[in-house]
């Protein structure tokens, strides 16, 4: 008998470049839908060297779970449907609420 052959998997997408900000925008657009659906929605802060920030907002923006709906399924999709997306970084965090310095509207909880 022959040795057996070792494999490897690797990514469909290796493609080393700058990323296609006409085609992320067809993949969110694409997501979109889905997120909005659980009272949500996703706003693109940029994409550079790979890397896309993500800000989850709405019901995605506190919700636990926004990181693996982010990891397992936000940034597979966009691996898969754009080239040069290695990695998907997102805030869950509106703006403005944890900023003393900001004149955004802010939560004030009474204290006990």
């Amino acid at each position: 008998m022959s040795d057996p052959t070792p494999v490897t998997i690797a990514h469909a997408t290796s493609h080393e470049g700058p990323i296609d900000l006409e085609k992320l925008t067809e993949a969110l657009d694409y997501i979109r839908p889905a997120v909005q659906a659980d009272g949500g929605d996703l706003v693109l802060l940029g994409a550079d060297d790979g890397k896309v920030s993500l800000q989850m907002v709405g019901a995605c923006g506190g919700c636990p779970l926004s990181m693996m709906t982010l990891k397992a399924g936000i940034e597979r999709i966009l691996q898969e449907r754009v080239p040069g997306v290695r990695e998907v970084i997102a805030s869950a965090d509106a703006p403005g609420l944890e900023d003393d310095d900001s004149d955004g509207i802010g939560i004030s909880l009474p204290t006990l």
